[in-house]
């Protein structure tokens, strides 16, 4: 019960969790091992401190006290410590009380709760972590309040509690603030949580592209590999920062001109980012020596973990374990590196050639490094910046949820490009897409359909369409290829939102004009008449003809054709021009332009630099020998507070359509105009950005899941608790009582079933629920198929139940293999299929569509993800291709579709408040013109994940 080898020991509650300065720490149960470390901590805690935690001089704890800490039942009384390495910084811990404030045990459900952070690592958000931790581990035990006695001059803990969101309530006693706490989660105390744990994430990864000091450590003296490279591309891309360089064979005090040690212990300054590229073996003996000089984050570039098999994904294990054991965070292992392009940074820790890419408002994240370089190349190709780039690799530990979290408030970036194979946390991602995607677009490229190596979480079961429509319902502009990602992003980064899908289109080809028009329909949008402007057309004739259009109130977008002059002095240069000159004489609108083989144009429209104020810097700067930064730089500031994040758009009308980067932009920023090609690529870009416009314009109010006062959550909860108790690590599938029971405590109603194993029971039956009834047969092969007679509907007397009994039996098969049951009729109406499932890649999935042909072999179904909000719930009926049947289709009574609706929100109720749930059926749902009938249900339960996105902030664990 006491050490974390006992069987009893509750591994689970282990957890990685980010601090308030990005930094990391580990949150475990205390055992009767650490004795020793909880003495060597409370001695490093000052007196003040000690006397806030006891409300006396308490300088030393005796063997009683040590005893007593450290030995818990984990029930009854538990305590959690926030360690970095191995060494304690902070600790917290319940005892369960009765009404009378003395120790008790079950079914009281209050404890009194104390904290003790050591003096030098207050202010980092120790306490607030261990007391969402604290309060997961109280609940799951069956407590429901926390009671603190706090002394009034310690503020510090007092704005700990005040500030976690939970109800309380608080007043003066003998001296003290006596506080009283409700665990039961509220939208405020996840709100907290969701805020502290975006500003953590955010500064976790600041601190790794933002570092004032860099340690390249692998590089040799030849001046080839990895390591030297990556030494170059720091030096020559103008790092700001101090650079060192790391080989244990160095000789000389320089390699490649920047200053050299034989060990990081050498290096008497700090470091903050480590770029390590030694061999797999050796990165452990890195690592180790990192977290001793108290560097704050690391690029791996080695490669050998997860991608080569299963011994290197034990090995990316433990180096994950091993990194956050010393409070780092891991960009890796198998990474390509990262990029910050600002003017005061100028980072380049990758493998990409100097000089760096431009500064740009493009942020770009990928997990392959191959893909990554193919992006650089094509956004440097078409004269785009870059505000950061990640490539994680393996992405053991930083993924694209942390750089989300950092680009949600990073002024600098505007569009967000991200090439997932993966997406890791699905529910958590989807979160935070949704919320970036209100401020500044999310454009996503999904590689691979599988699980690739080197990644520990599985793929998806769900359909490719499938997983698209869940993206596109959080925000995400999802495309197929690298092209379409970069295509998209380059009009999203230097046009505003377009107002709507009305679409001029003019050029001085016919037929090129004729492409674009048929590609604008497939699209879905709306272009007008292309305008022809003839071959002999002047840079001139474009100029007027596109302020035209873009002063024309009938369009919301233009879409430029051009092809070659045939003549000996092509205007590229003045065509470019006059198109800029439009586009600055009327604002707000986007402009995109198709070409034929004109690549002087691109380069025209794409001006080379940087956007006004950011910076613009002529050439490398290097450091000097010592590693310094050139005289006169200014390093960036540790600790500096990032600036408000911006508020989500509201609707916005037609005239003044929200701008890309959600800065309220209007125009282009630097004059620049995307080319494309192919009309293709031009129009899917303009489709995307038109379908991105109208979900901010739509997602302004977001919906609410509705609170249902007659949904009894404790009772679902204990009554899974009973299913499950015994049920191991196996998936149970429910009986049908079972299923009707725990679906009732969501006021979810299953019609009544009742079995008819012979002609006389299913007499019995009917005069049991009363005629007229139906009979069915619920064999696995037979059920849900009507057409092939193995149902029989209103029966209403006994001579018809029993004539239909016969023909069933005769005709299918004996009532062991048919399984038939009796049920009442119900108003006849729409007959739907509700299901809601856990993927693996995409979190718990909502799913409507009619019953039958529809959803089964033409695939007419719509999916939402959980939790589903009033406005998904009535988005979601209303997107299959079949939703005219339930409104009324030619001349039929159109059936009850708020009951439809707000059985969809139950129904994500239930499986977004327990997790167990990981598979509802309910079919067929027969939809009246009045209220709707469940006639079956199929429900799958399990024990759920130890953390969940609802539970306390953890990083993924290894």
């Amino acid at each position: 019960m006491t050490t974390p080898s006992d069987p009893s020991y509750p591994a689970h509650w282990e957890a990685d969790v980010v601090l308030r300065d990005g930094g990391t720490a580990r949150i475990r149960p205390i055992t009767t091992e650490d004795a020793g470390r909880l003495v060597s901590f409370y001695e490093q805690v000052s007196d003040e401190s000690k006397y806030y935690r006891f409300f006396a001089p308490y300088p030393r704890l005796s063997d009683r006290d040590v005893h007593r800490f450290t030995h818990h039942d984990y029930v009854d009384r538990v305590g959690l410590a926030a360690t970095v390495g191995e060494e304690f910084i902070g600790t917290v811990r319940y005892d369960r009380i009765g009404p009378d404030g003395r120790p008790a045990s079950a079914p009281a459900d209050e404890a009194e709760v104390a904290f003790l952070v050591q003096d030098a690592h207050q202010g980092r958000g120790v306490a607030s972590a261990l007391l969402e931790h604290i309060g997961a581990v109280a609940r799951e035990r069956g407590i429901r309040r926390f009671a603190a006695e706090v002394l009034p001059a310690n503020n510090k803990m007092i704005k700990v509690f005040t500030d976690a969101g939970y109800q309380q309530k608080r007043s003066f006693e003998d001296g003290s603030v006596h506080l009283t706490l409700d665990l039961e989660p509220t939208a405020e105390s996840l709100a907290v949580q969701r805020a502290r744990e975006q500003r953590a994430e955010a500064r976790s990864v600041q601190r790794l592209l933002a570092p004032g000091s860099v340690a390249v450590i692998g590089v040799s003296r030849s001046g080839g590999g990895v390591g030297a490279a990556a030494l170059r591309n720091l030096r020559d891309s103008g790092f700001r920062g101090h650079l060192y360089a790391v080989n244990e064979a160095a000789t000389a005090d320089l390699l490649d001109g920047v200053r050299a040690y034989r060990a990081l212990g050498d290096i008497d300054a700090p470091v903050d980012l480590a770029v390590i590229a030694v061999p797999a073996a050796r990165v452990p003996e890195a690592v180790a020596a990192c977290g001793e000089h108290g560097v704050q984050g690391l690029v791996v570039l080695s490669a050998g973990y997860g991608e080569s098999g299963p011994a290197g994904l034990d090995r990316q294990r433990e180096l994950v374990r091993q990194v956050r054991s010393y409070g780092m965070r891991l960009i890796g292992p198998n990474a390509y590196g990262v990029i910050n392009t600002a003017p005061e940074v100028g980072l380049n820790a990758s493998l990409t050639p100097a000089p760096a890419p431009i500064r740009g408002r493009i942020g770009l994240f990928t997990q392959s490094g191959a893909i990554g370089i193919s992006l650089l190349s094509a956004l440097l190709r078409r004269g785009a910046g870059l505000s950061s780039f990640v490539s994680a690799g393996n992405r053991a530990d930083v993924s694209g949820n942390d750089i989300l979290q950092y680009w949600y408030e990073d002024e600098a970036t505007d569009v967000a490009l991200m090439y997932l194979e993966t997406l890791g946390n699905p529910r958590k991602f989807t979160r935070l897409a949704r919320r970036t995607a209100a401020v500044k677009p999310v454009v996503v490229a999904r590689g691979g359909r599988h699980t690739p190596a080197g990644h520990v979480v599985p793929g998806t079961r769900l359909a490719d369409t499938t997983v698209s429509a869940l993206l596109r319902q959080a925000g995400v502009i999802r495309v197929d290829t690298v092209t379409e990602l970069v295509d998209v992003g380059l009009l999203l980064a230097s046009q505003p939102l377009p107002a709507g899908p009305r679409v001029a289109v003019l050029g001085n080809s016919e037929s090129l004009g004729v492409l674009t028009y048929d590609a604008c329909l497939a699209q879905g949008l709306r272009p007008a008449v292309p305008l022809d402007l003839t071959t002999a057309a002047t840079p001139e004739d474009f100029r007027t003809a596109l302020g035209a259009a873009l002063a024309s109130a009938d369009n919301d977008a233009v879409i430029v054709t051009v092809i070659p002059w045939v003549n000996e002095q092509a205007p590229q240069d003045d065509l470019a021009g006059a198109l800029r000159d439009a586009v600055a004489g009327h604002p707000g609108k986007p402009v995109a332009v198709v070409h034929v083989e004109l690549a002087e144009l691109v380069d025209a429209l794409s001006p080379a630099g940087v956007p006004p104020g950011t910076g613009a810097r002529t050439g490398p700067v290097r450091p000097t020998p010592s590693g310094a930064p050139p005289e006169g730089t200014a390093l960036p500031r540790p600790g500096t507070p990032y600036p408000d994040a911006a508020a989500p758009a509201a609707s916005t009308p037609a005239a003044t359509a929200p701008a890309a980067g959600g800065a309220g932009r209007s125009e282009a920023p630097d004059g620049r105009i995307p080319a494309y090609p192919a009309a293709e690529r031009a129009v899917r870009a303009v489709a995307e950005a038109v379908r991105y416009g109208q979900w901010r314009r739509a997602n302004a109010d977001a919906g609410q899941v509705p609170a249902y006062e007659d949904i009894d959550e404790a009772g679902a909860a204990a009554r899974l608790a009973g299913l499950l108790a015994d049920a191991g690590d196996r998936v149970l599938t429910l009986t049908e009582p079972d299923a009707g029971a725990l679906l009732a405590h969501y006021g979810i109603r299953v019609l009544p079933t009742l079995p008819a194993p012979s002609a006389d029971d299913a007499a019995a039956a009917a005069r049991t629920l009363g005629y007229p009834v139906a009979l069915k047969t619920t064999a696995p092969h037979l059920r849900h198929r009507a057409d092939l007679g193995g149902v029989r509907l209103d029966l209403t007397t006994e001579a018809d139940l029993r004539r239909s009994y016969e023909e069933l039996t005769d005709l299918l098969g004996t009532p062991a293999e048919l399984l038939p049951v009796v049920q009442a009729m119900v108003p006849r109406g729409v007959d739907t299929v509700v299901r809601s499932v856990i993927d693996p890649a995409a979190g718990a999935v909502l799913s409507f569509g009619l019953a039958g042909v529809a959803s089964e072999l033409l695939g007419d179904t719509a999916h939402r993800l959980v939790p589903a909000t009033d406005r998904d719930a009535a988005g979601l009926i209303r997107s299959i291709r079949a939703a005219p049947l339930l409104f009324g289709w030619r001349g039929s009574d159109p059936v009850d579709t708020a009951a439809l609706e707000e059985l969809l929100l139950r129904l994500s109720r239930l499986v977004d408040d327990h997790p167990e749930v990981v598979g509802v059926t309910l079919e067929p749902v027969v939809v009246a013109t009045e209220g709707l009938s469940v006639l079956s249900a199929t429900v799958r339960v399990a024990r759920p994940p130890a953390r969940t996105d609802l539970g306390p902030r953890t990083l993924p664990s290894y």
